[in-house]
């Protein structure tokens, strides 16, 4: 699924977590932390391990242990931003970007 650069996590993380099978666990950034979208993820049956924002009055407990996996994917987002045509978007079709992050992932993984 592909949004515009402007369009908030949240929204295209609904729509991504509508499509597929409700996920365990969620592991998100703070920017993820609203009490409608943990709501969201608690109707689904999904635990959501997102850090409390800073100004929460009551702030929910999220696991810290769990939370470090997220790094795991933070660095394949950042290998993947290695490649410059992936990481400022040039193509006009969502599915050639498609292709080209596939490429990019497919050569990233043989390399290591």
């Amino acid at each position: 699924m592909l949004t515009p650069g402007h369009t908030h996590d949240i929204n295209g993380a609904r729509a991504l977590l509508a499509a597929v099978p409700p996920p365990a666990t969620l592991i998100g950034d703070r920017a993820m932390d609203a009490d409608d979208f943990r709501g969201f993820l608690a109707a689904q049956g999904s635990v959501a391990v997102i850090p409390p924002m800073p100004h929460r009055l009551a702030p929910p407990p999220f696991d810290a242990v769990a939370y470090r996996q997220r790094n795991l994917i933070e660095r394949a987002f950042c290998r993947l931003k290695d490649w410059r045509g992936i990481a400022t978007r040039y193509d006009k079709l969502a599915r050639n970007f498609l292709a080209g992050i596939c490429l990019a992932a497919s050569v990233t993984y043989w390399l290591q």
